[in-house]
């Protein structure tokens, strides 16, 4: 059914409601993971053509993928990470396009009216131009 998932991370607490949930849902189903955190400060959004180094943050945010990749792997699953640089949602768009997943897996946090508005454009983005489906949990 889902061969593949790509789980998209934030680097903040709401991951944990989206990575409890794949977890039990790959072990079931024999799913790989991939994690994917969209790195969108100033350094990764000029990353390339301005040839610049990893900032701390990006370095931060390798380690952060790593240490979640390490925990999954130790309940038995599959699981690779990718660290890209952009704008969450062209970002998320492409890779799900690029990396044959057939699953994707995001948190939302469940905002309303303006903050909708403000933070959740990623996911209004993404769930309208995927051509895959999408895993909305809800972040506590």
């Amino acid at each position: 059914m889902y061969r593949r998932i790509l789980v998209a991370v934030e680097h903040s607490p709401a991951d944990k409601a989206i990575l409890d949930h794949v977890r039990q849902l790959a072990a079931q189903v024999g799913s790989e993971l991939h994690l994917v955190h969209v790195a969108d400060g100033w350094a990764a959004r000029n990353f390339d053509q301005l040839q610049l180094r990893e900032s701390e943050e990006m370095k931060d945010d390798r380690d952060y993928l790593a240490k979640l990749a390490a925990d999954l792997t130790a309940h038995g699953l599959k699981v690779s990470t990718e660290l890209a640089m952009g704008d969450p949602a062209d970002e998320l768009i492409r890779l799900t396009e690029e990396r044959g997943v057939d699953l994707l897996a995001m948190s939302t946090h469940g905002h309303r009216f303006l903050n909708d508005l403000v933070r959740g454009t990623t996911v209004s983005r993404v769930r309208h131009l995927v051509k895959i489906p999408v895993l909305l949990v809800r972040a506590s």
